[in-house]
């Protein structure tokens, strides 16, 4: 149904042509589901976006898409226009970018069927229920009359979802359209696409970083590395033996559910054949935490509550109880891991522990002492002393200063060191700490990639020589194998200065590899709390189980 042959695509600048996809070709059958892999950078949204004519206008494409014999690279726009979202469908990455904020999310869906399909209105708001049915969203009648902001990140990728497929296409382009979503919202995703394939006997380009979740809905794979294809396959073949150095680092960057490896294996350690994969014993394990709890609570939170009140008329004087009476101890050289839901309230435990929010009830009792309530000359003290490494790094930059400029402004406010010259010579050493170079010093925040940007909100951060670090999201958006050099340094740094840290996040294969002990938190409360291995290996909540079931494991 679709075949690539030679395809080139490279990017025009100053009469320079600078090639990013190099001579890929593969194809797609009717009702088969292909999975493409690789790293940011790898080319692999590039190549979708040319299927359906979204590249950039300075883009000079070489080679052949065959949709149904119909090269694609040679249509005029009025002619692909017919077949985007009529034959070809897309599900964009980012669903809150791609749906419309001043309209209805039936109206957007509307939009689609009548351009496409030419319904009258009467029957068009019938047939976009029908398929807010057919993608399993909640309450369809309230979502046609919802706007995407007013719906969660599950329901919006539905809606999009909702949007591909309204006009029955051929083939449905799905670029990441699970990234940052819970595991068990993920795993509904994954079923859903299942399920529509098979009912609508589509092909489906399903596009994603990572080989294991890739593995559990794709028959064939494609593995993309800086524009060229290095190795496809069935998925059993490039699970089980995969031929490739760079293969073998995708399957093996994601932290291991069987075992707590030292160090996570990187893709530039395989490619140079210099892969250590030395786990923890469990003598090592017992021995870290008979010292680890023999020592003084640094943080010890007692019935912690915090609640927001509904504004809506009908449920005036109803509170929303983001945290419900959470208790836990924090060691210094600890790391708690807080896995749940979006929504289950363990960002909002975050942020009331650094004081973005002010607690409803409860206590936090910070070494020694009680810091619920603060003064501003007090609170100035507990934010140098407890920090927080945010999911997105770019949003928390200045994006109008340098970096070298964004890591000593905390500095300077704090009165760490006593020159200038003192500051500087400091932060140039941590750029290198954290994997930097001392010339990023006079860069800006839009000129270093995600993983890049995620260490020099890290440098920022250990900059102030914190006691606590709450870690919020801090990995859950990077591709794995920048996910795992960003956990060997959190790992490390930890080691080194003796942190705690609070690690957050909707993973619980990452949250288990960093955490001594693990909180599993649902609608405000915490449902269990103990060692991180015991809780994976034996969990005692129905809900912890779900979480653990919805893991992708590969084959």
């Amino acid at each position: 149904m679709l075949v690539v042959k030679g395809l080139h695509i490279g990017f025009r600048r100053d009469g320079i042509v600078h090639e990013v996809i190099k001579n890929i070709s593969f194809q797609l059958e009717r009702n088969q589901i292909l999975g493409v892999v690789g790293e940011s950078g790898s080319g692999k949204s590039l190549a979708s976006l040319s299927l359906i004519g979204l590249l950039p206008e300075n883009a000079v494409t070489e080679g052949e898409i065959l949709f149904q014999g119909i090269d694609l690279l040679k249509l005029k726009q009025k002619n692909l226009r017919k077949i985007q979202g009529n034959s070809i469908g897309m599900i964009f990455q980012e669903p809150m970018s791609s749906l419309n904020p001043t309209m209805t999310c039936g109206e957007q869906i509307a939009e689609v069927l009548e351009h496409h399909a030419s319904l009258k209105k009467i029957t068009t708001r019938e047939h976009v229920i029908s398929l807010f049915e057919k993608v399993k969203l909640p309450r369809p009648q309230d979502i046609f009359t919802s706007y995407p902001h007013q719906i969660s990140g599950g329901q919006k990728q539905r809606v999009m979802i909702a949007m591909a497929i309204a006009c029955q296409p051929d083939i449905l382009i799905a670029d990441e359209p699970t990234t940052a979503l819970d595991v068990t919202v993920q795993r509904e995703i994954i079923t859903l696409l299942k399920e529509l394939q098979s009912e609508i006997k589509m092909g489906i380009l399903f596009i994603s970083h990572d080989l294991s979740l890739v593995s559990e809905i794709a028959d064939k794979i494609i593995v993309l590395r800086k524009g060229v294809l290095v190795e496809e396959g069935t998925v059993t073949s490039i699970f089980k033996n995969p031929q490739k150095e760079y293969t073998k680092a995708l399957t093996n960057a994601k932290p291991r559910l069987d075992r707590r490896l030292k160090i996570l294996p990187m893709v530039k350690d395989f490619i140079n054949h210099k892969v250590s994969l030395s786990e923890y014993t469990t003598e090592e394990r017992t021995q870290f935490h008979q010292k680890l709890y023999s020592g003084t609570p640094l943080l010890e939170i007692r019935n912690l509550k915090k609640y927001y009140q509904k504004n809506s008329w009908f449920s005036r004087g109803k509170d929303i109880k983001a945290v419900n009476g959470v208790s836990f101890t924090l060691y210094e050289g600890e790391t708690l891991g807080l896995v749940g839901e979006s929504g289950c309230g363990k960002t909002t435990l975050g942020r009331t522990i650094i004081h973005l929010e002010q607690s409803s009830g409860g206590s936090m009792i910070y070494r020694g002492k009680d810091i619920t309530r603060l003064n501003s000359s007090e609170l100035k003290g507990l934010r140098k002393e407890v920090q927080v490494i945010f999911q997105d790094p770019f949003s928390s930059l200045n994006p109008r200063i340098t970096i070298g400029s964004a890591i000593l402004e905390p500095m300077i406010v704090h009165n760490i060191l006593s020159s200038s010259a003192e500051r500087k010579s400091y932060v140039l050493d941590l750029l290198e700490k954290v994997g930097l170079k001392k010339e990023h010093y006079n860069r800006y925040p839009h000129e270093f990639s995600g993983g890049q940007r995620q260490r020099i909100g890290i440098a920022r951060v250990i900059a102030l020589r914190p006691k606590l670090i709450i870690c919020d999201e801090s990995v859950s958006a990077l591709d794995v194998s920048v996910q795992a050099q960003v956990l060997n340094l959190l790992n490390s740094l930890k080691e080194e200065f003796n942190f705690s840290y609070i690690f957050i996040s909707h993973d619980l294969s990452v949250v288990k590899h960093m955490s001594d002990q693990l909180a599993v938190m649902n609608q405000g409360k915490i449902e269990e709390i103990g060692d991180a291995d015991m809780i994976y290996h034996s969990p005692k909540s129905i809900y912890t189980k779900t979480l653990i079931d919805a893991i992708p494991k590969g084959l």
